[in-house]
């Protein structure tokens, strides 16, 4: 097991971990660490999480060095590189007549490689791009696509909740997010209340599924027969999962419906169904939106040019 260092190569980039390499270390420390793609200026995030080397496909890259004012000069003399080239590279795009958005320009800290990092909607091809960019640069060029969702994670951002943006404080990685668990977790089908600021469905729809999955096999589904001890036989309308509560349509002495509210201890089931747990009550505009958003999405992954270290 190895103690490794936390490190961030932007400021809301992914993190990833280090081996500290006998070198004291504390977080804020500005570090030169070993990376596939060579030596690379970051900054310490995060220490003592236990890593087990020998789980991993390789052992852990090592931080090579604390970080000293040449480094640090160099890294500022990088950056406006960087922004020197994001403009090139945009023009160039423009030029070339290619259906993508630049999101950020990178050269690696020892000047070997110059990253572009861009979003479209299908794959593009950029040969030529890349053979204008080159001659420019004289140095080794790489067009990196990413998803939309990568985007506002570099660019940063508060959420609905009146919170940081969860790709923004603590998600790693993005998972598959689909309309099936929006359905699951009773949330309202309208796209603009589903969506985050990245215009795709949210994703913390993803990792609260696994509770309500769990939940959800301990309870009836719409449509389900149950009796209860007070009000007889009825039928489950509604779930709250998380509440585990079911809201039972009844019939009075004259034959008029009515609703009441049960926890689930409260009733027995007679016979349950393979209903969806939620009523789709979206309009058929609404549920055409939503598949576009998960077409998307799902495209865009696949797409997706991967992680950038």
């Amino acid at each position: 097991m190895v103690k490794a260092a936390g490190v961030r190569f932007s400021e809301n980039g992914r993190i990833y971990y280090f081996n500290p390499n006998d070198i004291e270390l504390k977080v804020g420390d500005q570090v030169i660490t070993e990376t596939r793609m060579g030596p690379e200026f970051g900054t310490v995030v995060s220490l003592g999480k236990l890593v087990d080397e020998t789980k991993g496909a390789e052992p852990l890259k090592k931080v090579l060095k604390l970080a000293d004012e040449k480094d640090k000069k160099h890294q500022a003399e990088n950056e406006k590189k960087n922004a020197e080239a994001f403009e090139t590279c945009k023009q160039k795009i423009k030029e070339h007549n290619l259906d993508m958005t630049l999101t950020d320009a990178k050269y690696l800290f020892d000047n070997s490689k110059l990253i572009f990092s861009f979003t479209a909607d299908n794959r593009i091809d950029f040969r030529d791009l890349v053979k204008d960019l080159a001659s420019i640069f004289r140095t080794r060029i790489e067009l990196r696509q990413i998803s939309t969702r990568d985007e506002v994670k570099k660019i940063g951002g508060y959420g609905m909740c009146g919170r940081e943006l969860c790709c923004c404080s603590f998600l790693k990685q993005f998972d598959g997010v689909s309309i099936k668990m929006a359905k699951e977790q009773s949330l309202s089908l309208d796209a603009s209340k589903i969506t985050g600021a990245c215009g795709r469905l949210m994703c913390c729809l993803k990792y609260e599924q696994d509770v309500y999955t769990d939940i959800l096999k301990t309870l009836p589904h719409p449509g389900a027969l149950v009796r209860t001890e007070e009000d007889g036989e009825g039928t489950v309308e509604s779930v709250e999962a998380l509440r585990q509560v079911v809201r039972v349509k009844l019939k009075d002495e004259d034959g008029n419906n009515y609703f009441k509210k049960y926890k689930v201890d409260e009733v027995k089931v007679l016979k349950d169904t393979k209903k969806s747990i939620s009523q789709d009550f979206a309009s058929k505009e609404e549920m055409q939106e939503l598949k576009k958003l998960e077409a998307m999405d799902k495209a865009e992954k696949k797409n997706s040019s991967g992680d950038e270290i």
